[in-house]
């Protein structure tokens, strides 16, 4: 089984997908060894001959800071933050992003500006690898100070409290502790409050989001090929000069991609009665492009995130200085989530628009996509349903980065609500899915009033599969199947698309 090494290097959204989808270990470099044990040992060094105040290892904490505590209650003090900052509430939050929160915490905790102890990060890999997995909530966090009540619920249990998800089941932490093989830790000075400061909620769902985003950014590429031709569409809007000239690198790269889909169309090649099509249709590099642009961008802060310091009090032990600052702030990430919800609604809201012209009886496709429409009404709904979750998205889109709100007692006075902006994020990412699978199911069915011409060899192969899992549908019968069916096609297919979308950051 392969190993990614803490430290060893940067993480990238290509080691982050190997690591979740092929079950990778992870495992702390020397270096992280290092830099853990140099800043806990500083840490140790300088309490023990600084008589003053330091926030957050011998005060309390947000509007508390000024109350010093003495050195026998430290690590009271620690483990009373992680217990009653556990404030979560809602649904809980998916596997695969708790894992990617412990993930980010061990690389944040690990480059030595934070004074944990050793064990404690051990401990996290140990829940990494062992599938040990924290009962986090989706509710709590105002994304600064970090993600206080969902990384408090993240480390629970290293205190043997909580709850966790293990071996497919919910328990209590003590219990999958024990039956790992595994013991709590006995948190030090400072440990709790590195534990919950932190942007790690928001980070790893905005990860998640940005790894789904690739895809269905390539997907929304390839199914609006297939509408194009499937509508008796023109290729010239494709023509790539006609792109260089406007110079945007989203556009460039939409247009090349369409023109190589359709290659060697037989539909695509055929003589055309009409001069224009829809927007929907001649503006998809445009329209794709554009959110292609939006989510290279997420995905450079999303990349500088992940491999950052955003606990505090920061320790600098080279430079004998501890320094309270803002890292843990979310704006960086609560404006970029606002855009990568906006550009990815526009995929979703253009996508609903082809499907929307594929049954409205144009170019000689028959209405609705039925063979006898008005005994059937065919593909009717299906747009109806796309065109509720494109009003959905749209709601979702308003920003969460712009509603600030005061919270302990006026010390946290300008709070970001990047965790906010994460959820909804991830709900339009969902919604974008469903509204994709919803088109291909139109784009699909369109196709087929088009025999015996064919589309491109891609297109054909990409179609064929697809039969795998929904029919051409001749009278009306239950959708509801189908729509599932295409939306977990999407999930499943293997994607080889041209010049799929990878930002190069």
């Amino acid at each position: 089984m392969s190993v990614y090494y803490i430290l060893s290097q940067e993480l990238t959204y290509e080691s982050i997908q190997h690591i979740l989808q092929e079950g990778w270990q992870i495992a702390l470099s020397d270096e992280a060894i290092y830099r853990i044990e140099h800043c806990r040992y500083y840490l140790d060094e300088k309490l023990d001959k600084h008589a003053g105040p330091v926030y957050g290892i011998n005060t309390g904490f947000g509007s508390l800071c000024d109350i010093e505590i003495s050195k026998e209650q430290l690590r009271d003090l620690q483990k009373n933050l992680v217990m009653s900052h556990a404030c979560g509430t809602g649904d809980e939050v998916p596997e695969q992003i708790v894992k990617l929160m412990l993930l980010l915490k061990i690389q944040n905790l690990s480059y030595g500006h934070s004074g944990v102890q050793l064990d404690t990060v051990k401990l996290l890999v140990e829940f990494f690898n062992k599938g040990i997995y924290p009962v986090v909530y989706e509710q709590g966090s105002l994304g600064a100070s970090g993600d206080l009540a969902p990384l408090a619920h993240l480390s629970l249990p290293l205190l043997g409290l909580g709850e966790v998800n293990y071996k497919g089941k919910k328990m209590s932490a003590s219990i999958a502790l024990n039956e790992a093989g595994l013991k709590p830790v006995d948190l030090r000075s400072k440990e709790g409050l590195a534990l919950l400061n932190g942007t790690q909620f928001m980070g790893a769902y905005g990860v998640y989001c940005l790894l789904r985003s690739f895809r269905l950014s390539a997907l929304a590429d390839l199914i609006g090929a297939l509408s194009l031709d499937a509508f008796d569409g023109r290729i010239e809007p494709f023509y790539l000069p006609l792109h260089e000239i406007r110079k945007h690198k989203g556009q460039i790269s939409t247009a090349k991609r369409i023109f190589k889909l359709l290659e060697d169309s037989e539909l695509m090649n055929m003589p055309k009665n009409h001069v224009q099509d829809p927007y929907s249709f001649r503006c998809i590099p445009q329209v794709h492009g554009s959110s292609k642009d939006a989510i290279e961008y997420v995905a450079k802060v999303f990349s500088n995130e992940m491999n950052a310091v955003t606990d505090n009090p920061t320790i600098f032990p080279e430079d004998d200085l501890i320094i309270s600052g803002g890292n843990f702030h979310g704006q960086p990430l609560a404006l970029a989530l606002d855009f990568l919800a906006i550009a990815l609604s526009e995929l979703g809201n253009i996508s609903e628009r082809r499907t929307y012209q594929l049954i409205s009886g144009k170019r000689n496709l028959p209405h609705f996509l039925v063979v006898n429409p008005g005994l059937h009404s065919g593909f009717m709904i299906p747009q109806y349903t796309a065109a509720s979750i494109v009003n959905q998205n749209k709601q979702l889109c308003t920003p969460s980065s712009v509603d600030s709100i005061e919270s302990s007692q006026g010390q946290e006075d300008h709070v970001s609500m990047g965790a906010n902006a994460a959820t909804k994020a991830l709900k339009v990412v969902n919604n974008l899915h469903r509204i994709l699978a919803i088109e291909l199911f139109n784009a699909a069915q369109a196709l087929e009033f088009r025999r015996p011409a064919k589309s491109s060899p891609f297109i054909e192969d990409f179609i064929k599969e697809y039969r795998h899992y929904v029919p051409f549908i001749q009278y009306d019968e239950v959708m509801h199947p189908h729509i599932e069916n295409s939306i977990r096609f999407l999930s499943e297919v293997k994607l080889q698309i041209p010049d799929s979308f990878i930002p190069n950051l």
